[in-house]
This record gives C-alpha cells, structure tokens and sequence, in this order.
C-alpha cells in the first residue's frame, strides 16, 4: 500500500466538485448526510460501505440514527484529505444511488 498524502487546499478544491453532496469543513474534513426510506435500507447502505472501506483500509466516522446515516471523513494518520477519502465518498454516492 502506498503511504498516504495529506492533500493540499488546491487539490482539495479541485475534488471538491466531484463530491456536490458534500461538505467541506475546516478545510481538513468533508461530510454528508444520507437520509434512507428505512432503518433498514440504512443500515444496509452501512453494511455496503463497511465492505468497500475495509478493501480500501480505510474507515468513515459516522453515527446512524433510524433512517439517517452523518458521515464524516478525514485520514486521521495525515490530519486532512487523502485521495482515500475522495475515492470512499465516491463509493459512497454510487452506493446511496446519488
């Protein structure tokens, strides 16, 4: 596995765009909410992410509460962005249908 690279402001910028569901906060994290008809279908989009995010060894924050799932992410180990996190929130939105 290649080391992992904290992404400048500039390159964070240029991915953004790629992510409209998503926010950037304090320039070093993004997040998005996922709402879900059900508990169910929620917590199956969890058990969807949980499969890609343990392929690409890398985890989201995240809570669920009934039909909504608050994902934050950030590489904890470069303190901001990677590419892992781009490519995560990607997987995510295709999972999630958006």
């Amino acid at each position: 596995m290649q080391p992992r690279r904290k992404l400048s402001a500039v390159e964070i910028d240029n991915r953004l765009p790629e992510l409209p569901e998503w926010t950037l906060v304090e320039g070093r994290r993004i997040k998005r909410k996922f709402v879900f008809a059900s508990f169910v279908e929620a917590f199956g989009f969890m058990t969807q992410v949980a499969l890609v995010a343990e392929k690409l060894d890398h985890h989201p924050n995240w809570s669920n509460v009934y039909k909504t799932v608050d994902i934050e992410l950030w590489t904890h180990d470069v303190d901001g962005l990677s590419t892992l996190d781009f490519e995560l929130a990607l997987a995510m939105d295709r999972l999630a249908g958006s």
